[in-house]
C-alpha cells in the first residue's frame, strides 16, 4: 500500500509513476484523493462538534450546581451527540472506500526499471553457462518423464483433472533431492528455514498484496474462509505483521520449501503439456525483512542467491530485469532468472526476485524502532529459490542422453544416490 501522504504531498508525480504500468491506475489515485478529501472534512466537522459537544456539557454541569434549569442545554447535547454519530458513520463507510482503492494502487516502480508496455521491453541484465549443443534432437521434458516412467499426467488427469501430475520412483527422489540440495544450500547462506501453515486467513493475503486484486488466481476452503497459500512468501512476510521489531533483529532471512497452489486464471492454451504451468507445484522460497536504506543491496544478493542454485546444477540462464508494464502487482523492480530449455530453444522463467521496499509493510503493519526510538516500515524482499518442477523439467532436458535415459548433476548425486536416471 501506498502512502497517503506521498499522494497529498506530490500527486502528480504518482500517477507519471504509475502511469508506466497502465495509465488506467491514475484515476485510482483521484479517487482515492476525493475521498480523503471527503474523509478530512468529516473529520473536521466531527471535532468541531466533539467541542461544542464538550463546551455545552461543562456549561450543564457548571448550571446544574448553581441549581439553574439545563433542559434545552441537554436537549442541545443529545443533537450533537446524534449528528456525531450519524457522522462517524459516513467516516466509516468513507475510511472503508479509502482503504479499497488504496489496496487496489500498485507499487511505483524504482526508478531504475525500464519503462515498457509488456514482456518483449524486458532488459537482459546478464547470461551464465552455454546451452548443450546436441547430436540428436532434444526431446522435451515431458516425453523424457514418460518414458523413463518418472511422470504420469494421465493418471494425475484421472485423479484431479488438467494441469496435475503425478511423480513416481525416481522422479519424486529427485523432486525430493531437490528440495533438500536447495533448502542445504540457502541455510548455510543463514536463511532460517521455516515451515508454514498452508492455509491461511485473507486478511495476509491482503498484507503481501495477493487479495484484493487476485482473488481468481486462489483457491479458497470457504466453509473456513481460508486459503491455499499461492507461495511460501505470503505466510513467511506475514509472520511480522503487526508488530514493531527492533533495529538488531534486522535483517531477516527466511528460506522455506512448500507446495504452492494456483488456480492459472487466464493462462488456458499456456503450456498445457509438461510441468511449466501446474495448479499445484513445488517450490523454495526465499524472504527477507530489512532496513529500507540496504534493500536494493540485499536485492541483488537475493538474486545471486537464486542464480547459485542454477550455478551448482550447471544450468544454463539468463537474468532479465523485468520494464514497468511486467512487474507484479506488489514489487518495485525484480528480476526473473530464466533457464535454458533446449527442446524449446529459448529461456523460461525459473525465479522471480523482488524488492517491494515498504509496499507489503504498511498493509501488514511491520515497523522496527530505530537506535533513537523512531518508528520505520520496513522493506519485504522475496524471490523463488527456485520452482522445484521447472528446476526438474530443466534438469531432464539439459541431461538428456540419446537412449532416453538423463545424467545427474553431480551436485545431486549424494542426495539421489546414482549418477544416471534409466528408462524401466
Amino acid at each position: 500500500m501506498l502512502d497517503i501522504e506521498l499522494l497529498r504531498k506530490d500527486p502528480e508525480w504518482v500517477r507519471e509513476r504509475l502511469s508506466t504500468r497502465d495509465k488506467a491506475y491514475a484515476e485510482l489515485v483521484d479517487r482515492a484523493l476525493e475521498l480523503d478529501r471527503e474523509r478530512r472534512a468529516i473529520l473536521k466537522e466531527i471535532e468541531r462538534l466533539r467541542a461544542e459537544r464538550n463546551a455545552k456539557s461543562k456549561e450543564i454541569g457548571k448550571l446544574k450546581k448553581e441549581g439553574k434549569d439545563t433542559a434545552e442545554l441537554e436537549a442541545e447535547v443529545k443533537n450533537l451527540r446524534e449528528s456525531i454519530e450519524k457522522y462517524e458513520v459516513e467516516l466509516f463507510e468513507l475510511e472503508t472506500k479509502l482503504r479499497e482503492v488504496m489496496l487496489s494502487i500498485p507499487n511505483l516502480p524504482h526508478e531504475s526499471v525500464p519503462v515498457g508496455e509488456d514482456e518483449s521491453q524486458n532488459v537482459e541484465v546478464r547470461r551464465w553457462g552455454k546451452p548443450r549443443k546436441f547430436n540428436f534432437q532434444p526431446k522435451p521434458h515431458w516425453e523424457i518423464g514418460e518414458r523413463l516412467g518418472i511422470i504420469d499426467f494421465e493418471r494425475a488427469s484421472k485423479l484431479s483433472g488438467s494441469r496435475f501430475s503425478v511423480l513416481l520412483g525416481w522422479g519424486a527422489k529427485l523432486e525430493r533431492a531437490l528440495i533438500n540440495f536447495m533448502l542445504d544450500l540457502h541455510s548455510k547462506k543463514n536463511y532460517k528455514e521455516i515451515l508454514p501453515p498452508h492455509l491461511i486467513r485473507p486478511e495476509i493475503l491482503v498484507g503481501t498484496g495477493q487479495l484484493p486484486k487476485f482473488e481468481e488466481e486462489l483457491y479458497r476452503c470457504e466453509r473456513d474462509d481460508l486459503y491455499l497459500i499461492p507461495t511460501a512468501e505470503v505466510p513467511l512476510t506475514n509472520l511480522f505483521r503487526d508488530e514493531i521489531l527492533s533495529e538488531d533483529q534486522l535483517p531477516i532471512y527466511m528460506v522455506s520449501y512448500t507446495p504452492c497452489y494456483r488456480r492459472e486464471a487466464g493462462s488456458y492454451g499456456k503450456d498445457i503439456r509438461g510441468l511449466i504451468r501446474q495448479h499445484q507445484f513445488d517450490k523454495v522460497e526465499l524472504v527477507k525483512i530489512v532496513k529500507p536504506e540496504h534493500s536494493y543491496e540485499e536485492l541483488e544478493r537475493l538474486t545471486a542467491d537464486a542464480e547459485d542454485v542454477l550455478q551448482a546444477l550447471g544450468l544454463p540462464y539468463r537474468v532479465v530485469l523485468l520494464c514497468t508494464g511486467d512487474m507484479g502487482f506488489a514489487s518495485a523492480k525484480t528480476y526473473d532468472i530464466e533457464v535454458w530449455f533446449p527442446s524449446q530453444g529459448r529461456y523460461r522463467e525459473i525465479s522471480s526476485c523482488s524488492n517491494c521496499e515498504d509496499f507489503q509493510a504498511r498493509r501488514m503493519n511491520t515497523r522496527y524502532r530505530d537506535s533513537q526510538g523512531k518508528l520505520h516500515f520496513v522493506h519485504t524482499l522475496n524471490g523463488s529459490g527456485l520452482a522445484v518442477g521447472r528446476t526438474l523439467s530443466a534438469i531432464l532436458e539439459n541431461y538428456q542422453q540419446e537412449d532416453g535415459s538423463v545424467i545427474v548433476p553431480p551436485a545431486l548425486r549424494d542426495y539421489l544416490g546414482v549418477d544416471v536416471i534409466k528408462p524401466e
